[in-house]
């Protein structure tokens, strides 16, 4: 089977990296099948995207980047990224690579107009997300990570929405048949979580926060731990399936 590929879109600040490891390790600890062949590569530090039809799937991460600075190597990535989406390879942005899938597809991003939103915080799935093949299984209401500066405003022509909040109407959306963006963090655990509040408080509160009530209000997020293991489960379906339909379009 084709490797999954993480698109690594920045580095986890050195004193959180050394407690839980970087970006890239805490996308993977989510991955539980020993079966799937991954690769990683530095895309913010110029290491080159592989062809779409070579990979089964991929994973686009967070990063402290912002879509809006324009920079070459994040527009690069989001023209494959809308690549892997024309051809149906799977895909799954986490946060600023959910922003980066919107972007290469014509949606519209923006510094948020609420401003950040951080925490553990409440998220509500859709109807239109019980036929999903990702998020059918979640709750009606689920908490989940977050930490996020920017927004996709306006979703492409024909993406779904599938799960929000008051703050975040766009938490959750399919951009097509085989891909998907988060807004929040479904890598990202309790200890990761905490940390970071730690690591930026004096950033929270410039910003009107109270870290300590931020931290106190971490806690698990169950329902969202298994979205990058149900994710991969659907590549190795999606390159299952494949041979089956060539087949059948021969045969016919």
């Amino acid at each position: 089977m084709k490797p999954v590929f993480i698109a690594k879109t920045g580095d986890a600040s050195p004193e959180i990296a050394e407690l839980h490891g970087d970006i890239h390790d805490w996308v993977q600890r989510r991955i539980l099948s020993s079966e799937c062949d991954i690769t990683v590569a530095n895309v913010h530090r110029g290491e080159a995207l592989p062809s779409p039809r070579a990979l089964s799937g991929a994973i686009i991460t967070g990063s402290r980047a912002m879509v809006t600075d324009r920079a070459p190597w994040s527009e690069e990535l989001s023209e494959w990224a809308a690549q892997m989406v024309e051809q149906e390879v799977p895909v799954l942005g986490i946060c600023f690579g959910h922003q980066v899938l919107a972007h290469g597809l014509g949606g519209q991003v923006i510094n948020h107009p609420r401003g950040r939103e951080v925490g553990t915080i409440e998220i509500m799935r859709h109807a239109e997300a019980a036929a999903d093949p990702l998020f059918h299984d979640l709750p009606d209401a689920f908490l989940a990570h977050v930490t996020h500066d920017q927004t996709v405003l306006t979703v492409p022509v024909g993406a779904v929405v599938l799960a929000g909040n008051t703050h975040e109407p766009h938490h959750a959306v399919r951009f097509g048949p085989w891909a998907w963006g988060v807004q929040f963090h479904p890598e990202f655990d309790e200890g990761i979580m905490y940390a970071y509040i730690r690591r930026h408080s004096a950033t929270l509160i410039d910003m009107g926060f109270d870290p300590d009530v931020l931290a106190g209000g971490v806690t698990g997020t169950p329902h969202v731990d298994g979205v990058l293991q149900r994710f991969v489960d659907l590549t190795r379906q999606r390159a299952t399936n494949i041979p089956s339909r060539v087949a059948a379009a021969a045969e016919s």
